[in-house]
């Protein structure tokens, strides 16, 4: 058992090293070497490592008078101890492995989308592509000590072989044919393919790559413009919309639309409305929605905000009586179902606060979930792109090797459903 732990161990030091485990030592960036050859107190991943290598030693030397069973739950209750439990994360896991998709990372000259790419191939997340110079990253990759074997480096600015400049040729012509009533012309076209983020986008449009990721190293306009002009919306899409997806003690909540749409009508805010529905059921989550604003149930008979709502909320009860959505209301009220049942006891969210916030323009969607990610210090998932025709994600600037995980499982979720 000793020996197991002693490998287990060793096996982890070499592993990157998460996000807070640097931070705690004042943004470190520890590797394995000569100055780190044993993981750091820390470091969350020391129970669900060593704790189940010295459990399945006892059970190989017949020590074990109760052998486990299951052992993605009993890492699960090791992470609960720890207060480490998320389970929306091992939702997205779980269902990202059970068809292992491609996703093409556009960004792969971060350190931080290199440790994600090797957490989200070793734990069989996603089988990652990476885009960027292929010196710079290879060198990256071994100043990290990071091992990412059968993974493809593409260059999108260097086609050297015969088979590299016929997709860089094959991919051209395709952005070409979609965009050439907009204005494109065909060396337009070319010059655009060396552009990360749109070779990704054609990758995944011709179905070269499942599912894409991007934003790490562009402003945010920069990475949804390709998604858009490549790809597009479903058909029966009104609103291509986002979603932000704040972890607060009490369960996920999901905000809409927090990066895409500045102005919106009500069959706008009721289509946005049950995109989000859908996806928060992909997560195994009943979604229940509120319809936020300054005014509740008409306490505020005019203003352009509280009648938008009040008439979204009078559409999606009209589609879906079933569903437990209301509005118009104060975001307080909410997430507060005891404060709501003594003022509105026949709002539908009476017995149970709301998990999915719909809010009436991009501004006060996006103020709030960066509030309760900065002021609260909260983590938060996203943006997650809705109803493109196939998963093209994007980061936000920083985002941790967590998130990107998490984001990859959900790209990988999407490509899954198609």
């Amino acid at each position: 058992m000793k020996c197991g732990a002693v490998y287990a161990l060793a096996e982890l030091a070499k592993k990157p090293v998460p996000d807070m485990v640097n931070m705690a030592y004042n943004n470190a960036n520890l590797k394995f070497g000569k100055d780190y050859i044993i993981p750091k107190p820390v470091d969350p991943r020391l129970i669900t490592t060593v704790a189940p290598a010295v459990a399945k030693a006892a059970m190989d030397s017949g020590v074990a008078l109760h052998p486990i069973q299951d052992w993605d739950a009993y890492e699960t209750e090791l992470s609960k101890r720890l207060g480490n439990d998320n389970t929306l994360s091992k939702v997205i896991e779980t269902k990202a492995r059970q068809d292992i998709k491609q996703v093409v990372f556009a960004d792969a000259e971060d350190i931080a989308v290199l440790k994600a790419a090797s957490v989200v191939l070793e734990e069989k997340i996603a089988h990652p592509i990476l885009l960027g110079n292929r010196k710079v990253v290879e060198q990256m990759l071994l100043e990290q000590n990071i091992t990412l074997p059968n993974v493809r480096i593409i260059d999108p600015k260097v086609a050297e072989t015969e088979a590299e400049k016929a997709t860089m040729e094959r991919y051209s012509h395709h952005y070409y044919d979609k965009r050439k009533r907009k204005g494109v012309s065909k060396q337009e076209a070319r010059n655009t393919m060396r552009s990360r983020s749109y070779y990704a986008s054609v990758m995944v449009d011709l179905g070269d790559a499942d599912a894409m990721i991007g934003g790490m190293t562009n402003k945010y306009p920069a990475t949804v413009r390709p998604a858009l002009q490549v790809v597009g919306a479903r058909p029966e899409v009104r609103k291509v919309a986002s979603m932000h997806i704040v972890m607060t003690k009490s369960g996920p909540l999901f905000f809409a639309d927090t990066t895409i749409n500045h102005h919106l009508d009500a069959e706008d805010i009721a289509s946005i409305t049950e995109l989000v529905a859908n996806q928060v059921r992909g997560f195994n989550i009943e979604p229940r929605i509120a319809l936020v604003t300054y005014s509740n149930f008409g306490s505020v008979p005019t203003g352009d905000s509280a009648m938008l709502m009040r008439e979204a909320t009078k559409i999606l009860h009209d589609r879906h009586p079933d569903w437990i959505v209301d509005g118009e209301m104060q975001a307080h009220l909410a997430i507060n179902e005891k404060e709501l049942k003594q003022q509105y006891p026949f709002s539908k969210l009476v017995d149970k606060p709301a998990n999915v916030l719909i809010f009436p323009n991009l501004s006060s969607a996006n103020i709030a979930y960066n509030l309760m990610q900065t002021a609260g210090e909260m983590d938060v998932i996203g943006p997650v792109l809705l109803g493109l025709k196939k998963p093209i994600h994007i980061l936000q600037l920083g985002s941790t090797v967590r998130q990107i995980v998490d984001m990859v499982g959900i790209a990988a979720i999407h490509a899954q459903e198609l």
